[in-house]
């Protein structure tokens, strides 16, 4: 009986969350601790998945919630967004690169390079934003190589085969390996935060752990995907 009214509190049970790794490295680490110490009979199961198995996992149900960057795709594919962190758009690369030395990159240097993006069927929102970053200049980006994490991102970044757009955060986890420069020219941002169905009922331990994300994220606003400021 005991175990049941805990459950009803939200202070047992299990509860699985989806991330995205690199854009949630500041809010989901110190975020977990403190749920973990708040909430010790709940056991939260991580899945480190791609943006497009977050939104598979949300929509069948073996995801509870996600800690995603927002994108339209998200309010289309029945999904509620609540934006934590934003974060403006850069461009990552190599520390020989003939940019390095540059403090600051327009659009327009940027369409003439070479670049690393994501793999475009697991992270179709990637696109979506470079798409509307390239259409001020009405010219589609040049996307020579398709990775599959932020690691093989890195790694071919730092080869110097091309530049990346990209969001600051992915310093935690370059290190000094590259370079992160602004990207002048835009307002777009990347926005990162709480996805989850927008008929799905979310537990308990579910809700407290959403408010613990908006304490740590420090000022938290509730937000539908922007279709014209999120990266």
């Amino acid at each position: 009986m005991e175990k049941v009214r805990a459950l009803a509190r939200g202070e047992y049970g299990e509860l699985h969350v989806g991330y995205a790794p690199s854009p949630t490295v500041e809010i989901l680490p110190p975020a977990l601790a403190a749920y973990q110490k708040a909430f010790p009979r709940v056991r939260v199961v991580l899945h480190d998945l791609s943006e497009q198995e977050l939104v598979d996992g949300l929509q069948n149900g073996t995801l509870e919630l996600a800690m995603m960057p927002g994108g339209a795709g998200l309010q289309s594919g029945g999904l509620e967004f609540e934006a934590l962190r934003s974060y403006p758009i850069c461009v990552a690369l190599a520390p020989t690169h003939r940019f390095a030395r540059r403090k600051t990159i327009t659009l327009e240097m940027v369409a003439a390079e070479p670049m690393i993006g994501f793999n475009r069927k697991e992270y179709p929102e990637y696109y979506v934003g470079l798409d509307r970053l390239f259409e001020l200049l009405g010219i589609k980006p040049r996307v020579v190589v398709e990775c599959d994490s932020s690691s093989s991102l890195i790694t071919e970044i730092e080869t110097g085969r091309g530049v990346a757009i990209a969001s600051p955060v992915l310093r935690h986890a370059s290190g000094k390996r590259l370079l992160y420069r602004p990207l002048t020219g835009t307002t777009e941002v990347l926005s990162v935060g709480i996805a989850r169905a927008t008929k799905g009922d979310v537990t308990p331990a579910g809700e407290k752990f959403c408010e613990i994300l908006r304490k740590t994220s420090d000022g938290a606003t509730l937000a539908k995907p922007n279709v014209t400021k999120s990266f």
